[in-house]
């Protein structure tokens, strides 16, 4: 997985009921890309995260 800086990400729900979470990525800490990613969400949160199976990055202007 690859991701610039102003690209977009997306958590899907694992389970049924369980919504979205959507976020900017603010940093990028790998190389060439590779997580892992600061994300600043929706509700304002922060945090550093790894994007596992259930992770898509939209990139920016898409």
């Amino acid at each position: 997985m690859q991701a610039h800086v102003g690209d977009r990400i997306v958590v899907h729900g694992r389970t049924v009921g369980l919504a979205d979470r959507s976020g900017d990525i603010v940093e990028v800490r790998g190389n060439d890309g590779e997580p892992p990613y600061v994300v600043r969400f929706s509700d304002g949160h922060e945090g550093l995260i790894y994007p596992g199976p259930d992770c898509e990055v939209v990139p920016q202007g898409a």
